[in-house]
């Protein structure tokens, strides 16, 4: 592997959760194609994107920086499902599924960002 980030749990786990937003959000109406379908994905793809970005050739405090970040769109993609699920376009399966790798990846993250300190 080239790249740090590629060995960080909290990475390839972001990426899975990319992956089933992106599934789960071909389903969801036409109607909320610019509006919550678009929020969602770039809030899930911001977390590995950012988890990637700051690895590399930053100093400790410039990583929890970006790691923070990371937590943050990971959150923003809780509040998204708690939308698509009032909403009744996402279903209760679904929602326990990206609800629960949130959940994993928020430990992972700030556990990450304990340890740079």
């Amino acid at each position: 592997m080239a790249f740090k980030f590629e060995k960080l749990l909290a990475w390839q786990k972001a990426l899975d959760l990319s992956e089933m937003i992106s599934q789960v959000t071909k389903d969801f109406p036409k109607e909320e194609m610019y509006v919550l379908t678009s929020q969602i994905k770039r809030a899930a793809e911001s977390v590995s994107l950012n988890i990637a970005e700051g690895s590399t050739g930053q100093s400790n405090p410039e990583f929890a920086r970006f790691l923070t970040i990371a937590l943050r769109s990971n959150i923003e993609v809780v509040g998204c499902i708690f939308i698509a699920k009032r909403r009744n376009i996402i279903s209760q399966e679904n929602f326990e599924i990206i609800y629960s790798k949130c959940e994993e990846i928020l430990v992972m993250l700030n556990s990450l960002r304990q340890s740079l300190k």
